[in-house]
This record gives C-alpha cells, sequence and structure tokens, in this order.
C-alpha cells in the first residue's frame, strides 16, 4: 500500500454528509455533460439514503480526512442466481484526488459488502465515451455486458404505463 492509499478511509455516509454528497452529484453531472438533468435536494437525500426505509446506500471516501469521493448503491435481486446483487448508482472521486486510489478504495469496500451479504454480483453501469473509467474498471477484471441493454421510462412515458 502507498502511504497516498495509507491516508484513504472509505465509509459509510452520515445524514451530515449530505452537502457533501450533493456537490458530488453536482459535479458527477458536470463531468457527464448532463448539469440540467440534476433534481435531487437535501430532502431527497435525506429520504432516499438516510431515511429508516431508505433502499439506497452511500459511501464516503476521505483522502487525509477531507472527503473526495462518494459511491451510492443499492441492492438489486438475480431470479436466475436466487440472490441479492449490488448495484452501484454512482462513483465519484473529485478531480483534484484522482490517481490516489480512491476510487478503487470505494469499489474495494463495495466488494466487501457484496461478500458480506452474500450478494451473487457487483455491477454498474459506464457511460462508452468514458474512457479512463472503461479502462479502470477494465483493469479490475470487471466485464462489459455487451449482450444487455438498458431500458429507462421516465417522465410522461413513466405516467403513461402506470395509468
Amino acid at each position: 500500500m502507498s502511504s497516498n492509499e495509507s491516508s484513504l478511509v472509505v465509509r459509510a455516509a452520515v445524514i451530515e454528509d449530505t452537502p457533501t454528497i450533493l456537490r458530488f452529484v453536482r459535479d458527477l453531472a458536470i463531468y457527464e455533460k448532463a448539469e440540467n438533468e440534476v433534481l435531487t435536494t437535501t430532502e431527497h437525500v435525506h429520504r432516499t439514503i438516510f431515511s429508516p426505509d431508505a433502499t439506497a446506500h452511500a459511501l464516503i471516501c476521505e483522502l487525509d480526512g477531507a472527503p473526495v469521493g462518494m459511491a451510492v448503491y443499492f441492492f438489486n435481486y438475480s431470479t436466475w442466481q436466487g440472490r441479492n446483487g449490488i448495484y452501484l448508482e454512482d462513483l465519484y472521486v473529485d478531480g483534484a484526488a484522482r490517481g490516489h486510489g480512491a476510487g478503487k478504495a470505494m469499489l474495494k469496500a463495495l466488494a466487501r459488502i457484496a461478500l458480506e451479504k452474500d450478494c451473487g454480483r457487483f455491477e454498474w453501469s459506464c457511460l462508452d465515451w468514458n474512457t479512463p473509467s472503461l479502462e479502470f474498471y477494465d483493469s479490475l477484471g470487471a466485464l462489459p455486458q455487451k449482450e444487455w441493454i438498458r431500458y429507462r421510462l421516465t417522465g410522461d412515458a413513466l405516467a403513461a404505463l402506470a395509468n
């Protein structure tokens, strides 16, 4: 472990991390060229990550005591495996802190959670143009799932199907 890695701490997020989570969400959206799509608020984060019935969870990575990254995840389920899995919704490391192992430390923490919870898999999505992240995930032994097409319903289309 390098000296940089030894100063990294990954911990469960607490409600006091809400402003940090919101900042990282906005920074990630800027990086992904989708800043105008961020709708989340303090209230959303409190309800969806920190309320007693929250289904999403978050980790914070600190470097020398300062937050430099976050991972937001939730548990999903595989009928074929008959086991839960972890889905990583967002992984973000502040640009100035990249290269110190924060991303890998958070992924390792999530892998440990997956094993502790007897999960059969750990999955995430990555934008096809994000070459640094794609290369990073490849270096970890993660395999792209190219045979699956991801679908999404939002807004009016979601409401129309529900009604």
